[in-house]
């Protein structure tokens, strides 16, 4: 593990490989362990990066402070990727990950080669989706509001059970295996701060104002709103690619490393 320091902040990350740089961001709960699955194979060609953003394992955060924030985590990456030699680098993200490397693409193109975006999270505003009620919750945010008041009454287990059986299916938390288990177990106060990141619903003009290649990945099997952000998404970015896992779901380059990995590596020798 190394770091580097952004913005007053020491940023950990893991270094694998050599070759042109591919930055890797993990989402809700994750950590630069997020990618273990995918690190070997894509190594092999490519020089990856995979951060912990702030407040993120390897620091145990407890929840307290206002910097918790979706525009603080865009300026440290940004401010992180400025670092990284040579530029332009690809930039990969998954989940609320993938919302962050968009909003990095939207505000610093000059520094990107390629993006990959496996089911970004968020949500549309009307622009988008005439159905929207602003200041509602969707199913998949009122989810999260649940686990956040589970982990306020101390019930972490219940948390994480809440949490990931709704995004990948009931009974979901108890299939998997004890490192991905920790690894969620070990940024969960991270659920407090996401309450108030402030994050920005997409717009139109936000997904016309990416110029960069991007490639959108999806799961299979996925269900709920993440099944079908990431097509409105790829739909609305120019020239946008997309690929989709089969007999997978969100976190699809877990349960189908070889298959994801296949995926990327074309887009990005394309």
């Amino acid at each position: 593990m190394q770091t580097i320091r952004v913005n007053g902040y020491d940023m950990a990350y893991l270094e694998v490989g050599q070759g042109h740089p591919l930055v890797c961001v993990h989402g809700t709960l994750g950590d630069f362990r997020t990618w273990f699955p995918v690190l070997g194979p894509l190594s092999k060609k490519h020089r990856v990066i995979s951060v912990s953003l702030r407040h993120f394992y390897p620091e145990h955060w407890n929840g307290v402070g206002d910097n918790y924030r979706m525009a603080q985590h865009v300026a440290d990456l940004i401010a992180f990727i400025e670092q990284i030699d040579p530029k332009p680098v690809d930039l990969m993200g998954h989940s609320r990950g993938g919302h962050i490397c968009f909003r990095v693409a939207q505000q610093r193109p000059d520094l990107l080669r390629k993006v990959v975006l496996a089911e970004p999270g968020g949500d549309f505003d009307a622009s988008l989706d005439p159905a929207v009620v602003p200041g509602q919750p969707s199913a998949l945010a009122a989810r999260i509001l649940k686990s956040v008041q589970k982990v306020r009454d101390g019930d972490i287990e219940g948390a994480l059970q809440n949490f990931v059986d709704g995004i990948d299916g009931e009974g979901a938390w108890g299939r998997l295996a004890a490192a991905p288990k920790q690894q969620l177990r070990d940024n969960i106060y991270t659920l407090l701060g996401q309450v108030h990141e402030a994050r920005k619903p997409y717009s139109m003009a936000d997904m016309l104002a990416i110029k960069t290649p991007t490639l959108l990945i999806g799961g299979a099997d996925t269900t709920g709103s993440l099944s079908t952000m990431w097509r409105v998404v790829a739909k609305h970015i120019a020239g946008a690619k997309t690929a989709v896992i089969p007999n997978a779901r969100h976190w699809m380059f877990e349960q189908d490393p070889e298959g994801y990995c296949k995926v990327v590596r074309e887009f990005l020798a394309s």
